[in-house]
């Protein structure tokens, strides 16, 4: 009987702790592959890590809906979504940042002066308004409602996005309006959000609300957005395809997101 009992003490001690209590991942080029998968290898990594007591967030730019389809896939503990102003567990929204109903109208009203045919993207909470006549045919805001905004809005937006093909015209209704400006490779949409909204911010109020310090926290990326993550949190790991701004504030560099490169850095620390 005590044989056994020492037995089971040994399993228990050879088993390797991980050095981080939650992992904290960007979703597009970090997480997903280039084709918009996740591999069925990283998707078993990822269990087994949460087997071992870890949590699972995400962190990404996308509005819920746009990330909805990976949230029901990876059953994440925590979604921080609309480029940090919303953090979700499960069905509770326990974070929001969001402009006024009166700025969220004067922001619209300054994107119009510029350019009256934007196209505009509205995020309040889970909902997401939009003036495009195609919705329908998108990939990611196919649950979009149509709005066209003739009317002024009765909500408080967490991010406004638009189309600009010049990014001067987005950065002087920023400096105006004294919000935040979000920008992403190769894209020509530009995002507004609250000057308090952010990764960061989301990261800090997580931290709080679950109890996990921000050091035991391991986050993953690939842009801009990125780079005050992955400073803040205890290790910060880029994914070999991320732009060099975020290479050089990283603790490490991992594979590719095409090489399952949260996966593998991941699998390191098992």
């Amino acid at each position: 009987m005590n044989a056994g009992k020492d037995a089971d003490a040994m399993t228990v001690s050879q088993e390797k702790k991980l050095p981080f209590r939650m992992i904290l991942t960007d979703l597009d080029h970090t997480l997903l592959r280039s084709d918009g998968t996740i591999s069925d290898h990283t998707l078993s990594v990822l269990q087994n890590c949460r087997l071992k007591g870890v949590k699972l967030a995400i962190a990404t730019a996308r509005y819920w809906i746009g990330a909805e389809r990976y949230i029901r896939l990876l059953k994440p503990d925590y979604e921080i979504t609309t480029d940090g102003a919303l953090i979700h567990a499960a069905d509770e929204c326990i974070y929001s940042c969001s402009f006024s109903e009166e700025e969220t109208n004067r922001l619209l009203k300054e994107i119009f002066a510029v350019r009256p045919e934007a196209e505009v993207t509205v995020a309040t909470g889970k909902t997401v308004l939009w003036n495009s006549l195609h919705i329908a045919e998108s990939a990611r805001l196919y649950k979009a409602v149509y709005c066209d905004y003739k009317e002024p809005l009765t909500c408080r937006a967490n991010k406004l996005a638009v189309e600009f093909d010049k990014k001067e015209y987005a950065e002087k209704i920023a400096e105006k309006m004294d919000c935040k400006l979000q920008c992403f490779r190769n894209e020509n949409w530009y995002a507004f959000l609250p000057k308090d909204a952010g990764k960061v911010q989301a990261i800090e109020a997580l931290s709080k609300w679950s109890g996990i310090s921000i050091s035991d926290i391991v986050s993953f990326g690939d842009d801009l957005n990125d780079v005050e993550m992955l400073r803040t949190c205890g290790t910060g790991v880029a994914v070999e395809n991320a732009i060099p701004e975020v290479k050089k504030v990283c603790d490490f560099v991992t594979t590719s997101n095409d090489e399952d490169g949260v996966a593998a850095y991941l699998t390191s620390k098992m």
